[in-house]
């Protein structure tokens, strides 16, 4: 009799940690990232979407003051795939233009537009989608944006869930 609960107990404890798994993946994967306001073309991305454009990586050290190695998509690529004012043609009043970054908790950050734009910097701002060779974990992830130098993470934003072009001077 013991026998038999101790499998029972363990077949519900598999069947537990199996449901978690399938709600953490579908909550990765479900997941879509917005990117909306002055663009030529409003997007709605998935996980899978993303995967699908150029990746990159930046080994970084995040606020834990551990090094890590994020991989995912430049943030100017998928600004550029939504029409966004880039390159030679971000100059005089398209200079005021930002990206307000807001995560699913409605924590939000803000970038000029030269700030992304690598005819400005040379600084490349990920959109992660990885961390360590992982999906980003849950409350860090799907997506989350790395500016590598940046000297404190704070607008390393978490569970980004849109990311909205606009003018400062509306």
């Amino acid at each position: 009799m013991q026998e038999i609960k101790t499998f029972r107990n363990k077949l519900l404890l598999c069947a537990t940690l199996m449901c978690a798994l399938a709600t953490h993946t579908y909550a990765q994967t479900a997941a879509t990232l917005t990117i909306s306001g002055e663009v030529t073309t409003p997007l709605e991305l998935k996980t899978q979407d993303l995967a699908a454009m150029k990746q990159i990586s930046h080994k970084v050290k995040d606020r834990d003051g551990k090094e890590h190695e994020f991989k995912g998509v430049a943030l100017i690529e998928l600004l550029e795939k939504a029409g966004v004012t880039t390159g030679a043609k971000l100059r005089g009043e398209n200079l005021a233009k930002y990206a307000l970054i807001t995560a699913a908790d409605g924590y939000e950050v803000l970038y000029a537009l030269a700030e992304i734009d690598p005819e400005f910097t040379d600084q490349v701002i990920l959109l992660a989608t990885e961390k360590d060779g992982q999906p980003l974990p849950a409350g860090e992830g799907p997506f989350r944006i790395v500016t590598p130098k940046d000297k404190k993470p704070a607008r390393w934003i978490r569970e980004v869930r849109s990311i909205k072009i606009a003018f400062a001077k509306n």
